[in-house]
C-alpha cells in the first residue's frame, strides 16, 4: 500500500466528484456563498483547481493545460472538470518519483524551504479538504445535498 499515492487520488476523485455534483446544479447555485467560506462555489472550485496547479508546477516545473487562474474570474466547470482530470496524471507522475523529487520553495519574503516536495504534498490534500469542506458547506446551508467525499465513499468506489 502506498498512502501518498491514495491521499492524492482520494485528492482528485474528491474534486472531480464534486465538479460532477456541481455540474447537475441550477446555475443560480453556483453563485451561492456563505460566511467563512472561500466565496461562491464556483469561486472556490475555480480556487482549488487553481491552487492545485501551482503546486504542481512547483513539483514537475510544467504549467497546466488546460490553466485555470483566478484572475481571469470563475471558470466554468467542465472546464475545471478537464483540468482536474488533466491534473491526476501529473499526480501519479509525481507520486511514482516522490523519493527523486528535491524541490525549494521560495515564497515571497520568506526564507528558502528545502525539500519541500513534502509539504507540497500535504498542503494540496489539506487544501483541497478545505476547500471541498467550504463547498460543501455552501450547499447544505442552502438546503441542497452535498456529494459524500470522505475515505469510505472513496474506497467503496
Amino acid at each position: 500500500m502506498d498512502p501518498l499515492r491514495t491521499f492524492l487520488d482520494h485528492h482528485v476523485w474528491a474534486t472531480a466528484r464534486l465538479i460532477d455534483h456541481c455540474a447537475g446544479l441550477p446555475a443560480e447555485a453556483l453563485a451561492e456563498t456563505v460566511p467563512g467560506t472561500v466565496g461562491t462555489i464556483q469561486e472556490a472550485l475555480t480556487h482549488l483547481v487553481a491552487a492545485d496547479q501551482r503546486y504542481l508546477s512547483r513539483l514537475d516545473g510544467q504549467e497546466a493545460d488546460p490553466a485555470v487562474r483566478e484572475a481571469d474570474g470563475p471558470a466554468d466547470l467542465a472546464v475545471l472538470r478537464n483540468a482536474v482530470e488533466a491534473q491526476a496524471a501529473r499526480w501519479t507522475a509525481l507520486v511514482e518519483r516522490a523519493d527523486t523529487l528535491d524541490v525549494t520553495l521560495q515564497r515571497r519574503d520568506e526564507a528558502p524551504v528545502p525539500h519541500a516536495e513534502g509539504l507540497l504534498f500535504l498542503q494540496a490534500v489539506h487544501h483541497g479538504n478545505d476547500h471541498r469542506t467550504h463547498v460543501c458547506t455552501i450547499l447544505g446551508a442552502h438546503g441542497r445535498e452535498a456529494p459524500d467525499l470522505d475515505g469510505w465513499h472513496y474506497w467503496a468506489k
